[in-house]
């Protein structure tokens, strides 16, 4: 059985704009991931439900997207919230997908309004969108192209020989 991958109940909201709360999450590989792991990269958290239809025709959808966009820095993680579901009727649907599927979920991004809900973070780290209705491919292309397309921060550079108390001349 799967624990509940219920969100925590935040006392301060979650805000677009704001930086994004933190999370840990295990996926159904056993991969334990917290925001930090998507640095300069953009990630999707959707909540959604096997019984939701939305959802349904969303999971295929965003599956599909990240397959096109993972080249450039797209994540995106699929957390279910049934408590109930057996991990063996999971598996399936997983082997099935791209996306990874989270088993276990941690962090203040609730409580939910309904499913699918869907949480965008960009490569900063700050909320974009967060918004409880399924994504059309319109929605994909409005929200996170705009975010792809943002460089991620350049690596700082190494220190060169003035950094390190060296002379920048030789024979000085």
């Amino acid at each position: 059985m799967l624990a509940p991958a219920e969100p925590a109940d935040s006392k301060e909201p979650v805000l677009v704009g704001k930086a994004a709360p933190d999370f840990q999450v295990i996926t159904l590989d056993g991969k334990t991931l917290t925001l930090a792991d998507f640095k300069d990269q953009v990630l999707v958290i959707n909540f959604w439900a096997t019984w939701c239809t939305p959802c349904k025709r969303e999971l295929p959808l965003l599956d599909r997207y990240y397959q096109l966009k993972q080249p450039v820095g797209l994540r995106v993680l699929a957390v279910t919230t049934e408590g109930s579901l057996p991990l063996s009727q999971l598996k399936p649907l997983a082997a099935a997908l791209s996306i990874p599927m989270v088993r276990r979920f941690k962090g203040n991004y609730g409580p939910l309004k309904g499913v699918p809900t869907n949480y965008v973070i960009d490569r900063q780290g700050v909320l974009r969108y967060a918004e409880a209705r399924s994504f059309t491919l319109e929605d994909l292309n409005n929200i996170l192209l705009p975010l792809l397309r943002e460089h991620a921060p350049a690596a700082p550079e190494p220190p060169g020989p003035q950094d390190k108390g060296q002379p920048d001349r030789p024979g000085a």
